[in-house]
This record gives C-alpha cells, sequence and structure tokens, in this order.
C-alpha cells in the first residue's frame, strides 16, 4: 500500500524569494502544479489595505463586464467555443498584455451597450409603429362596416356628428348597444326632431387582460354616455412582443372635451396606448401611408443595428473563453500576492507555504525554468524552514479514492500523518452497505448505473450544468460501482435475486412423503456448497431462522470492525512513537473489547459448528449467557463447552481490571514523568545559566514553549476517554444490529412487492394475463429503481456512513488537524 494513501504526505515548510520583475510568471506556473500551501504572512493587515487591491478590484470590473457580455452572447444564441491556450502562453504574459485585455473589454462592453440600448429602443418605435399601422387598419374598417350598415349610429362620416332627440333634454346621450360587436350604443330615438350633436373620439390599444376592467371604469364614470367599439388586435402585434401578450384595438366615442380627457388619463393608467387618428377617410390614409414608411426605415435600422451587435457578440464570443481563463487566473495569483510579505532592500516578495517533500525538485525545477523564461536578472530561491508547527493534511487521492476521502474528510480532517481512515472505506464502506441491501437483483441495476456514469465519464466531466443529484451520483460513480457489486456478492450469499431464491445447486433438504397421523419435516442431507440454502425461503420458518442469522452476522461483523480500527491506534502509536499509550491505552482497550464482545464472537462462532441435532442437544442462549455472565459470575445454566466457567470468571475479571488500568495508568505515567523532571531541575545550581540554555535552545530549534503541565485537565480527559470507550463498545455493538433491521427491512419490502405485482400477473392466463404482466412489471421495475434501489440505497449509504464516523472512527481518529489547500487554478475553474 502507498504510503501516501495509508498516511498523509509528508510535508515541508518553504520560503521563496521571488524577484518582483519574475513574480507573476512564476506565480502562473506554481497555480498550474497546484503544490504549494501558502501561509498568510500579513494577517494583521486588513484585506482593503493590502498591496494589490488596485488590481484586484480591476480584475473584479472586468470579469463583471465579462459576465454582462456572456449573458448578451447567450440572449442571441451564440456559441462560445472552447480555447486551449498553447504551452507557456500565459505564463509569458506581460502586464501591459493584461492592460490590452481589460481595456479592450471596457470598449466591448460600451459598444455591445450602446448596440443594445439602441436595439431596443428601435424595436420600441418599430412595435409602435405596427401598433398604429393596425389601430389604423381597425378604425378604416370600423367606419367603412358603420358607412356600409346605413348609418345606425346617425353618424356623419365626414363631419363626425349624430343625431339626438330634442324633446327628453335629460336622456343618456348612448341608451343601447350597438350589434357590431360592440358594448355601447349612440341610438337615441326620439319621435321628436332630431339635432346634429358634434362627437369625437379616442382610439389606441391595450393588453386584452385589462380591457375589460377599462370598459366597467369608463362605462360607470360617465354612466353610459359613451360608445365603445373593440376588436383583436392582428398577430404581426401580438407576436412582435417579447411575452408575446394578445391585446386589443379599441375606440371610444364621446361628447365633450373634458369627457375625453378623462377617458385618456384612465386608458393610459391601465397600460393602453393611445394613437392620434383623425376622423377623415382622406387623412387617414396619408396617416397609414406615412407609417408605413416609419415602420419600412425602422426596420432598415433595426435590422443593421442587430446585424453589428450580431458581429460584435460573435466576435467576442471566440476570444471571451480565453479573457475568463487570463483574468480569472490573473485575479487569482494577486490574491495569493496579498499573501506575502514585501522587502524593500532586495526588492522580491517573500512567501512561506507548506509543499509536499517529494514535489520540491518540481518546485525548484519550475523556478529555475521560468527564470530562464523570462530572462530575470535575480534568481528565485527557496529555502526549506525547519520548523515545530503542525503542517497541513494532504492525501493524494485520484478520481477512485476522492470520493472515499471526501466522505472521511466531512467528519473530520486527520491529525497531521496519522492513519487514513479514507483508504480503509474503500473496502469497508461497501461491505457495510452491502450488509443491510443484499440483493443480487438490486445491486446489479447499482452496479449497471454507475458503470454507465463511467463510461461516460468523459462527457459527463465536461458538462456544466448536470442536475444537483446526478452531479453527486457521477463524482461518486465508482464508490456507488463498488457498492452494487459488493450488494451482488452479499445477494449471491443470501440467495436472494429480487427476493427470490436461485436453485444453483440442489437443496440439501429433503421431506419424505407426509403420513397421516404425523407432520413431513425436512431432513438435512449435507451441506449447501455457499450461501443461504434454497429451501430455506419456502420454510415456514423462514423469518426465524434468517432474523438468527443475520443478527449473529451483525455482531460478529460489528465486533471485527471495531477490532480492526483498534489496531489501527497501534499503528498510529507506533508510528509517533508514543509507547505509554500502547501499553496504558491500546492494551486495556483491546482486552476490555474481545474478553466480553469478542468472547462472544467466538461463542458465535463455535455454537454455529456444533451439530447439536445430531448429539440431541439443546443449544444455549448466548444472550442469556452473556448477561449471567456479569450478573451471576461462574454460574452456567446451558453450558456450551468445558472449562466455561473458569473462563468466563477470568474474563470477566479481566475486563474489570481494564477500567482501572484504561483509567489510572497514562495519568500516573504522566505525572511521575513530570516530577522527575522537576526534580531533574531542582538539583540544578545555577537555575539561571539553565534556563538561559533552555532560552537558547528553544530560539535556535523555533520551539515555543511548552505549557505547565496541568494534572486535573489530564485526569478529566482520561476519564472522559475511559466512559466513553467502555460504554461505547456496548452502544457501539449494539449499533451494529442496524445491519440486521435493514437487511430484514429491504429483504421483506421486496418480497412484499413481488407478491402485490408480478406474482398476482403470473396467476393470471391468455391474452389479458399477459397486458397485465407487462403493466405490472413496469409497475415493479419503477418501483424498484425508484424505492427499493434508490430511496432503500441511500437510506443503507447514510447507516453505512455512521457506523464508520462513530463506531469505527471512535477507536483510532484523532482528526484534529487542517487541509492542505494548495495555491490552484483547478478548483475556482471547477465552481
Amino acid at each position: 500500500m502507498s504510503r501516501s494513501l495509508y498516511r498523509s504526505e509528508d510535508v515541508s515548510l518553504v520560503q521563496l524569494y521571488l524577484p518582483t520583475e519574475s513574480v507573476r510568471p512564476i506565480m502562473l506556473a506554481l497555480g498550474e502544479l497546484s503544490t504549494i500551501h501558502f501561509k498568510d504572512l500579513n494577517k494583521d493587515v486588513v484585506a482593503f489595505h493590502r498591496s494589490f487591491v488596485r488590481e484586484i478590484r480591476r480584475l473584479d470590473e472586468a470579469e463583471r463586464q465579462l459576465r454582462y457580455l456572456h449573458s448578451e452572447i447567450a440572449l442571441n444564441s451564440i456559441n462560445i467555443p472552447e480555447h486551449h491556450l498553447p504551452k507557456n502562453y500565459e505564463i509569458t504574459l506581460e502586464t501591459t498584455t493584461i492592460e490590452d485585455i481589460i481595456e479592450k473589454i471596457s470598449r466591448l462592453e460600451v459598444r455591445v451597450r450602446q448596440l443594445v440600448e439602441s436595439s431596443r429602443a428601435l424595436n420600441i418605435k418599430y412595435l409602435q409603429q405596427l401598433e398604429y399601422s393596425n389601430v389604423l387598419s381597425k378604425v378604416d374598417s370600423f367606419f367603412a362596416k358603420s358607412t356600409n350598415a346605413h348609418n345606425p349610429l346617425n353618424v356623419n362620416p365626414d363631419s363626425g356628428s349624430i343625431m339626438a332627440g330634442e324633446d327628453d333634454a335629460t336622456a343618456p346621450l348612448i341608451e343601447n348597444a350597438l350589434e357590431l360587436g360592440t358594448t355601447g350604443s349612440f341610438n337615441s330615438e326620439d319621435t321628436g326632431a332630431r339635432t346634429s350633436i358634434s362627437l369625437d373620439f379616442v382610439t389606441g390599444i391595450i393588453p386584452s387582460v385589462k380591457f375589460q376592467f377599462l370598459e366597467r371604469i369608463l362605462w360607470r364614470t360617465l354612466r353610459g354616455n359613451l360608445y365603445i367599439y373593440q376588436t383583436r388586435a392582428d398577430d404581426s402585434v401580438i407576436h412582435g412582443t417579447e411575452d408575446a401578450e394578445e391585446k386589443t384595438v379599441f375606440l371610444v366615442f364621446a361628447h365633450g372635451t373634458q369627457i375625453l380627457s378623462r377617458i385618456r388619463r384612465i386608458s393610459e393608467s391601465l397600460g393602453a396606448t393611445l394613437f392620434s387618428v383623425d376622423e377623415d377617410s382622406s387623412i387617414r390614409a396619408g396617416q397609414v401611408q406615412q407609417v408605413n414608411g416609419n415602420i419600412s426605415d425602422i426596420f432598415a435600422v433595426l435590422e443593421n443595428t442587430r446585424s453589428a451587435l450580431y458581429t460584435e457578440l460573435a466576435f467576442i464570443a471566440e476570444h471571451i473563453s480565453s479573457w475568463e481563463s487570463i483574468l480569472h487566473k490573473d485575479k487569482v495569483v494577486y490574491q495569493a500576492m496579498n499573501l506575502f510579505s514585501y522587502d524593500q532592500n532586495h526588492k522580491c516578495l517573500i512567501a512561506e507555504g507548506w509543499c509536499p517533500t517529494t514535489n520540491l525538485p518540481l518546485v525548484q525545477k519550475t523556478l529555475r525554468d521560468i527564470s530562464d523564461l523570462v530572462d530575470s536578472q535575480a534568481p528565485s530561491i527557496l529555502n526549506i524552514i525547519r520548523t515545530s508547527e503542525t503542517p497541513p493534511t494532504y492525501f493524494r487521492v485520484n478520481k477512485f479514492t476522492e470520493a472515499f476521502q471526501s466522505l472521511i474528510d466531512s467528519y473530520g480532517v486527520a491529525t497531521y500523518r496519522e492513519v487514513n481512515h479514507g483508504i480503509v472505506a474503500i473496502v469497508t464502506f461497501p461491505f457495510l452497505f452491502a450488509i443491510m441491501f443484499g440483493d443480487l437483483g438490486h445491486g446489479a441495476i447499482m452496479a449497471c448505473v454507475a458503470l454507465m456514469f463511467i463510461m461516460h465519464e468523459k462527457t459527463l466531466a465536461a458538462k456544466k450544468d448536470l442536475d444537483e443529484i446526478l452531479g453527486m451520483i457521477f463524482y461518486g460513480r465508482y464508490m456507488v460501482l463498488l457498492m452494487g457489486l459488493f450488494s451482488m456478492y452479499v445477494g449471491f450469499i443470501y440467495n436472494d435475486l429480487f427476493s427470490k431464491p436461485m436453485s444453483i445447486f440442489t437443496s440439501r433438504w429433503a421431506w419424505p412423503v407426509k403420513s397421516e397421523d404425523t407432520a413431513a419435516k425436512a431432513i438435512q442431507t449435507g451441506t449447501y456448497p455457499i450461501g443461504i440454502d434454497p429451501a430455506w425461503h419456502s420454510a415456514d420458518n423462514n423469518l426465524l431462522f434468517m432474523n438468527s442469522y443475520k443478527m449473529k452476522v451483525s455482531v460478529v461483523i460489528g465486533v471485527i470492525h471495531m477490532t480492526y480500527c483498534l489496531f489501527l491506534s497501534l499503528s498510529n502509536y507506533r508510528f509517533f512513537n508514543r509507547k505509554l499509550d500502547i501499553y496504558a491505552v491500546f492494551l486495556p482497550s483491546l482486552i476490555f473489547l474481545e474478553a466480553i464482545f469478542g468472547y462472544l464472537v467466538v461463542t458465535i462462532i463455535y455454537k454455529w459448528s456444533v451439530d447439536w441435532k445430531a448429539n440431541n442437544w439443546q443449544p444455549p442462549s448466548l444472550l442469556n449467557m452473556l448477561i449471567l455472565m456479569f450478573l451471576s459470575p461462574g454460574k452456567i445454566e446451558e453450558p456450551l463447552f468445558r472449562g466455561q466457567k473458569q473462563l468466563q470468571i477470568i474474563l470477566v475479571l479481566a475486563a474489570l481490571i481494564c477500567i482501572p488500568w484504561l483509567l489510572c495508568a497514562k495519568p500516573y505515567a504522566l505525572w511521575r514523568d513530570h516530577r522527575r523532571q522537576d526534580a531533574k531541575y531542582q538539583s540544578v545550581d545555577d537555575s539561571q545559566n539553565v534556563d538561559e540554555a533552555e532560552v537558547l535552545l528553544d530560539v535556535e530549534n523555533e520551539v515555543p514553549q511548552e505549557e505547565g503541565f496541568d494534572f486535573g485537565e489530564i485526569i478529566i480527559h482520561q476519564v472522559i476517554h475511559t466512559i466513553e470507550f467502555c460504554l461505547g463498545c456496548i452502544s457501539h455493538t449494539a449499533s451494529y444490529l442496524r445491519l440486521w433491521a435493514l437487511s430484514l427491512a429491504h429483504n421483506q419490502l421486496s418480497t412484499v412487492l413481488w407478491n402485490m405485482t408480478l406474482a398476482n400477473a403470473f396467476r393470471m392466463t391468455g391474452v389479458v394475463g399477459s397486458i397485465f404482466i407487462v403493466i405490472l412489471f413496469a409497475f415493479w421495475f419503477i418501483v424498484t429503481c425508484l424505492v427499493l434501489v434508490a430511496m432503500e440505497g441511500t437510506s443503507a449509504m447514510l447507516h453505512s456512513l455512521r457506523l464508520h464516523w462513530v463506531e469505527g472512527m471512535s477507536k483510532h481518529f484523532e482528526g484534529e488537524g487542517y487541509a492542505f489547500t494548495p495555491f490552484t487554478f483547478l478548483q475556482s475553474a471547477a465552481d
């Protein structure tokens, strides 16, 4: 196993002296390497007072302009090609080149904004002229229809007047509605003489959804003294708007300047657009001609503007990817340079950071290459600094191990150089998942989905708009593959294929002929080669047998997992040369765990290996045995093997001894070492010389002064650890029973689904049966994928994750480190 997988990489503290004339290309090259975690040397300086704030603000503004241009390119449906810059292109860029790019982006943004605003203004004018033309057309049609209908309004087409009676001065101007698609009427017939009344009108266009409100408000405001004509606008007007909203052309006839003014105000308040239409037909013809000419002129200018805008955006689309990459990397470089300090005497930037020791030759070679490339007069210097600071934790990952490492890092970052539980989880995580999810069919579905993602990983990795759930599955595609493969294996052991048994081998159970007096009992003829005998699936006591079997398997797997994780702590203690922890923590913990639950695992396996029926023995209850082992030591109600009584007494005494051993041994040893050191220093006559020697030694090695010995804090910490471990062994073992519970629930849910769908369909015959088989199979398969695979799989995954975070990692994981975050362009680019 690679040491960088089992433990974090060896990381060194480095100091860089970067000349100002070559600092930018050097940082660009280091960003591509992604291997240095820079420290902040200006912690006391606020962000707004750092050296390169002005440059970062300029780049922020340029990125804002690029986002605006990007949105306009998307609105115009222009494809943006992927740009791959040649090697060393960005490294050799000069500052003047960046300034040229920023200036060009600024000019293009101003130009595009002007074209966009001109295009929008011209489009608004064009739509207004279209609406004007449509209103003129509808008005002509209305007056032509009124004339052809023998002037039912008594309107003089030339003078725009209407005849009204003289006898009733209080009668409203309009009483009834016309039949020509109108809502009001100017008919005011009387038996007396008629007089001519001057009549004007207001015309315009309004969204159709608002016309009914306009109609009601005008009718109530003017008390019916008006005539309204409305008709639907042409499709050219409707489809010309962005939202394709239907509109209505209306004419409102009324008498009086004040009334007409009120009609205009009400119409405009509801969003109507009013137009001036002359009542004379010859003048209207001239208006139509003028409007059509305006439409042609505006359309021509609009097309030219759109063509110019498209040309500008097409040019920008050709370069925007490279501009975004260059500016983004330049911004990241300046943000990193804000962490450096400036040496006025040597005119250089001083940086400190952490670098994996194995990558130091690569960094040194890169510094030399960049200095030669830019022909720098002053060399770049890299120094390795010895320090007592705790380095960051860095694990090298690939596309296979990345998902597993992320799961462990979500709980906490491992202490520097301690055992990496992520490499352990590659096997244990999918295996514990499979115990709960074990089914050959369901595991095959999950594995096929993962294989599909793996086969198309290059295509999917290039997509930036993946759904959140699909993105999570793609990120953990290799984890899902292992989960599916392990589930297929455990399902094969369980002999479950969509909850149905597989008769790969001949059953080792036989049923004799049933007699009249006695019920037939199955006779075991041998041992099934591998897994569960298919005969158990049809047995009446299947549920009892599988319950007992899976519960015991859960305990066995749980104790083995905890023991393995406990031995990982031994690996840590040996690596860090902490012998006291081996004898005062690991040994009592191991003895306590194995004396109780290791013994339980041995008895489970022993009970499985004995043929109780052949010897006419009654198998003992292991649960009662474990309870009586502590409540009544030495009392054996149902013996399991010879010498069981004496062995259990020894194991109980060993477990009880381990508690004070775990509680007191380490604090006592630390207290004794502290007293010995105090006695050593007190025996020195010249304490001042000793203090000076200590100070000089600390300064030379850069080791901070050791904090005072706090015996009370050590006692409290050890008491908490002892209680947590002893009680945790019991609760954690019980927690592994979730393996049994979820496996049983998954199997029973799959059985119920089969019995309610396909089992019923297979009982039908004929054409109806065939139709029901197709329908119920589709229903069964969809529910299987959504509920049994997706939902149950998610539940089993979360439970497996909890078993790692709590039950497993609590035995060895310290988690007091901090993550290695290298200076890189990759992560930000992915975001």
